[in-house]
């Protein structure tokens, strides 16, 4: 790697850390507080309905492989550690399960918008601030992407991600009881559809879509 890599790699992990961390930290305590609502104070007795990264970081999803994508200049990705919901507790547990897990992609777009802000702000930044303003730049257009990256991904009907527990809730309990049996494996099986690029090629093209649609709400 050049110097001139090395250099904007470390500018695009800079200007990546903040979106990313508070992306994950709001995705996982977005679960928690959903299920609060309901009825289950699990993650709240953790500590885990918090916007603060640290109590939500996972040593590989949140430190090693942004990492690693940032120096390879690939699209920032990551996780965090699962916020804990015990459907016991819930009121209505088939339906409550299906709103929590919605909870987290959702909160995401929502920080999409809030970078869709930013941006609007940072290009109009006069020229006079070139540094601050492509720094902001680059920190808004890394916070809408990831956000609706992390949102999408999350959304695939495949157990243990968040669409497989919505999905576990729309469908009747002779079909839930199915996709609870493969949850065991849903990673595996995610990881592998990854490898091959059938995940890329599905999930990459919509990412862009509607990363568009929020750009063009900045005037982008």
């Amino acid at each position: 790697m050049s110097d001139l890599d090395f250099a904007a790699s470390i500018q695009l992990l800079s200007a990546a850390v903040i979106p990313v961390l508070f992306g994950i930290a709001l995705h996982e305590a977005a679960h928690g507080w959903m299920a609060r609502q309901f009825g289950d104070r699990t993650a709240e007795l953790l500590g885990r309905i918090t916007a603060n990264p640290i109590k939500h970081i996972d040593p590989v999803g949140t430190v090693v492989v942004p990492l690693v994508l940032a120096f390879l200049s690939l699209p920032p990705f990551g996780w965090a550690k699962p916020v804990p919901v015990n459907a016991r507790n819930l009121r209505n547990p088939k339906r409550d399960m299906l709103l929590v897990a919605a909870a987290g992609p959702a909160s995401n777009l929502v920080m999409a918008l809030f970078w869709v802000l930013v941006l609007a702000l940072a290009l109009r930044l006069p020229v006079t601030l070139p540094g601050v303003r492509q720094f902001l730049l680059s920190m808004a257009q890394i916070g809408i992407t990831f956000n609706i990256l992390l949102a999408i991904f999350n959304l695939i009907p495949i157990p243990p991600l968040d669409g497989g527990r919505v999905l576990r809730g729309m469908v009747p309990e002779a079909l839930g009881r199915k996709l609870d049996a493969l949850e065991p494996y849903g990673l595996i099986l995610v990881m592998g559809l990854l490898a091959l690029g059938v995940l890329g090629r599905l999930v990459w093209p919509l990412v862009q879509l509607v990363s568009a649609v929020f750009f063009s709400l900045a005037g982008v």
